[in-house]
């Protein structure tokens, strides 16, 4: 597919995911946050598409350089907001874009994805540290091993030749994106994707952003909350959130996601890493859309 048009479709996903309202738990178009609004969202994921443009041309397969591509990116976006919005994002949209550019057909994609991620270098994952910090994004790396907050953290990748593949591999069983980006991405290919790419033929982009969400959530418990309040209170927020989907048809359903969305916003749940797997989600189900095969 050609880099300009995958380009766009990462810059289309990022705002249809922020847009999506009330998306329970996390900044949307009715809902601000006390250090991030709507519209940072929005101009974060603009300010992508240029870096998402680039590293889908002329791949090296054997070296892609997706770390410096993320890295590019958040660093691009920390030159016009200075909060956290899309270091996860950019994190799968990488990897997804890089493997539609050197695919034959949509479904080459997900090995593709599988194939990019190995040949992974240690400068990747210098890379990938350096946008974590500058994002100042917790939790992914605050290890005993590799600790991205560690001074010593790229030495160390280097003086052990871990690649970002290796890195992110440690960090899979905490966090969510991680996982996806040393698999397959099960979430997205398995759950959100068909979701939101079936939801959207019968419902409005915002009911098919918002239940792809909610989907999404109920089926994998968030790691951001995870981190923050344990396995046992993400758990708790996906079996609320599975009870909440049972009622998805009836007349208040709306009024229910609302209820919820304020829930989670005062005991600040906040389920970031679901509302990264809805922008990857959307995003493929639009790759799919525009794939020639």
């Amino acid at each position: 597919m050609n880099a300009d048009e995958i380009a766009k479709i990462a810059q289309i996903a990022s705002a249809l995911e922020v847009s999506g309202y009330p998306k329970p738990g996390n900044v949307h178009r009715t809902r601000d946050y006390d250090d991030m609004e709507f519209e940072d969202f929005i101009i974060s994921g603009i300010v992508i598409g240029d870096t998402i443009r680039e590293a889908c041309s002329d791949v090296d397969v054997e070296n892609p350089e997706l770390g410096k591509y993320i890295l590019q990116a958040v660093a691009e976006t920390d030159r016009w907001i200075k909060n956290n919005t899309n270091l996860g994002i950019v994190m799968m949209t990488t990897p997804i874009s890089v493997a539609a550019s050197i695919s034959d057909s949509f479904d080459d994609i997900r090995e593709n994805i599988k194939l990019l991620m190995s040949n992974t270098s240690v400068d990747d994952a210098c890379d990938l540290y350096d946008a974590i910090n500058i994002a100042d994004a917790g939790g992914m790396g605050d290890q005993d091993e590799y600790d991205v907050a560690s001074d010593n953290a790229k030495q160390e990748l280097r003086d052990n030749n871990q690649t970002m593949y290796d890195v992110l591999k440690i960090s899979a069983p905490w966090d969510m994106l991680a996982r996806e980006m040393t698999s397959d991405m099960p979430a997205v290919f398995e759950i959100g994707y068909p979701t939101y790419h079936e939801l959207k033929e019968s419902k409005t982009k915002n009911e098919a952003c918002l239940l792809t969400f909610l989907t999404i959530l109920s089926h994998v418990p968030d790691t951001l909350i995870s981190r923050k309040y344990g396995d046992e209170e993400a758990l708790k927020i996906s079996l609320m959130t599975r009870d909440l989907l049972k009622m998805k048809d009836s007349p208040d359903f709306m009024d229910r996601v609302g209820e919820f969305d304020d829930y989670l916003y005062k005991n600040k749940y906040n389920p970031g890493t679901t509302a990264d797997l809805t922008a990857a989600s959307i995003f493929v189900s639009y790759l799919k859309s525009h794939f020639k095969f």
